[in-house]
């Protein structure tokens, strides 16, 4: 199916800025994300593609305003003697993970909203990266807040 979707795109020229595949809580599906420039197709006409594939259940448009969205990256940067200390500073502001040491690099993986990811990338840069690898975004609608009806805040007697 995936080679399919991405099929389509190519032969009709859309341009995907991120793409993540995997299944959902349903053995028998698979969920894609795709992250789509509107600016340059519609996104109307790109949904009519979509839904002439035949195995394509279900598209929804998530609003960013109103989704979660997470990526993930991992890297490895350039960190030895004194620039290791401060590599280390900057991935536990950021809140990331260090998953392995060697003699003058650092393998960091770091997770959360896009630009939080564009932000530490552009600081690691600093450093010297090595390689580096990020997912695509994943996402899925905000939950609804709504106050539940008949529920009262209990008192003390």
């Amino acid at each position: 199916m995936l080679a399919r979707v991405a099929s389509l795109f190519a032969r009709r020229g859309y341009n995907i800025y991120s793409l993540a595949v995997a299944p959902t809580e349903d053995e028998n599906y698979s969920r894609i994300t795709i992250v789509v420039d509107i600016s340059a197709t519609p996104l109307e006409q790109i949904v009519k593609q979509l839904f002439k594939l035949i195995d394509v259940v279900r598209i929804t448009e998530l609003d960013p305003r109103k989704s979660v969205e997470r990526e993930l990256m991992v890297a490895t940067v350039r960190a030895d003697g004194d620039q290791r200390a401060r590599v280390i500073e900057v991935a536990g502001i950021f809140e990331a993970k260090i998953l392995a040491v060697g003699a003058d690099v650092l393998t960091i993986s770091l997770d959360g909203e896009p630009q939080k990811l564009d932000d530490f990338e552009e600081l690691l840069r600093g450093y010297g990266i090595v390689e580096s690898q990020r997912t695509g975004r994943v996402a899925l609608p905000k939950l609804e807040r709504e106050a539940r009806k008949g529920a009262t805040k209990g008192k003390a007697s």
